[in-house]
């Protein structure tokens, strides 16, 4: 491994966690000794997890994996991810390097705009109340960024507002939405108190009476785009060429397009390259995961989140997301694992992580949907999660492990009770 090779480590998951640790300290960034032993032992202390929730009895820990190979923008990145799954690391690692050695991968983020909400009932006249909304509108705006002065000099702040009018089961509603630039935070709090600030006067303006005033995480003015493009040629994989195995993406992608009962796994597999990085870099998984369903069925029919085509020899993948991260504020302030996760992937920028994020969903949908309509995910998923399963069968010691993995990927054995089993005949013999 050396520098000039960027994110490619040849075989690094071979190495111990201790050299791994090592290896990037020395190659991506210098990790302090006490940064190293975090990483190894402790990178929430429970006095700090104490102070970040209610009735703290412990802190729960989840594996910290690096994807290796990608390379987006043309710029190398070793992306971490907190996860459980075996296969996801491992398999967008695999997808990155084909990608960076047959193609190449972009993504690009749009300004990092975030909304509230505010719900009015009960105004007299809609019309009217909407025309004085508007005409007020330097003043709210003025009245929101009051509430927050620092945001607001270093560009961000309270942008835009505009109302909608809704009807409902209960009645109709007028919705004013504000428009905060949140700049490198991904801004609920100061959009909350944006919106709570504003609620009184526009309750007043329209003559009626405001109920909610919160964020909104369907955050569509802050979308974020990756695009991959790979020779079909170097697709290949079992029984089938490169073309063939092209076609079946597509063939698979137009199923997941169709069909919400395939597309609910399609978009899981998409969201397998991207929670892991968000729980990694201290960010709220449950709002953007929230936030990427709804967008996908804006239309009123559930899609497949992303897209792919063939032209000519090579294939295609796009993927467009509404993606609110931040790389400021929030955890990122006192969450000690998560500051690391930062300086080895280099951001300090939130466009920058959006755009991570989304490559890596994208790469990791394509991954899943080439083991799909290939080999298949049971045998892939087999193969990477055998010696878990040699290891929980208590297999634990040396060659029995290794020996028990490789009979179980042979015979398609991934049955912890069956996998036991073999292992104690095994062992009695």
């Amino acid at each position: 491994m050396n520098k000039q090779n960027g994110s490619r480590f040849p075989g690094f998951y071979k190495l111990s966690v201790q050299q791994r640790i090592k290896a990037l300290s020395d190659l991506i960034c210098h990790l302090s000794d006490k940064e190293e032993w975090a990483l190894m032992r402790e990178t929430l202390p429970y006095k700090i997890a104490d102070r970040m929730s209610e009735n703290v009895i412990g802190v729960f820990g989840l594996p910290l994996g690096v994807a290796v190979n990608f390379k987006i923008n043309g710029k190398s990145y070793v992306i971490p991810m907190a996860i459980e799954e075996t296969s996801v690391v491992a398999a967008a690692s695999n997808s990155a390097r084909l990608i960076s050695e047959h193609g190449s991968l972009t993504a690009v983020a749009e300004d990092p705009i975030m909304e509230a909400q505010i719900q009015v009932i009960n105004v007299p006249d809609f019309s009217a109340a909407a025309i004085r909304i508007l005409s007020e509108k330097k003043n709210l705006l003025r009245l929101a960024n009051r509430q927050d002065p620092t945001l607001v000099s270093v560009g961000g702040g309270a942008k835009d507002l505009y109302v909608r009018k809704l009807q409902t089961v209960g009645g109709p509603m007028l919705i004013v939405h504000l428009s905060v630039d949140v700049r490198d935070a991904m801004g609920a709090n100061t959009v909350n108190t944006m919106a709570e600030a504003l609620g009184p006067e526009v309750a007043k303006i329209t003559s009626g009476e405001a109920i909610c005033q919160i964020i909104t995480n369907l955050c569509d003015k802050s979308l974020v785009r990756s695009r991959f493009e790979i020779q079909v040629n170097c697709l290949a994989r079992a029984e089938f060429s490169g073309r063939e195995v092209a076609e079946r993406i597509l063939s698979a992608y137009h199923f997941a397009d169709a069909d919400p009962y395939r597309a609910a796994t399609h978009n899981k597999g998409v969201m397998n390259g991207i929670d892991g990085i968000l729980i990694a870099t201290g960010n709220d998984w449950r709002a953007v995961e929230a936030a990427c369903h709804a967008y996908t069925a804006r239309d009123g029919r559930y899609r497949s989140l992303s897209k792919y085509q063939i032209e000519g020899d090579k294939l295609i993948g796009e993927i467009e997301l509404p993606i609110a991260v931040g790389v400021v504020g929030g955890v990122t302030r006192f969450h000690p694992g998560v500051r690391i996760v930062h300086k080895l992937m280099g951001i300090t920028y939130r466009r920058e992580l959006a755009e991570i994020v989304a490559a890596a969903g994208l790469v990791q949908n394509f991954s899943a949907l080439r083991m799909l309509v290939t080999e298949g995910i049971q045998r892939g998923h087999m193969r990477l999660n055998a010696p878990n399963t040699a290891y929980f069968s208590r297999a634990t010691i040396g060659n029995a492990a290794i020996e028990a993995a490789n009979q179980f990927v042979r015979q398609g054995l991934i049955v912890f009770d069956r996998a036991k089993e073999r292992v104690r005949k095994r062992w009695r013999s």
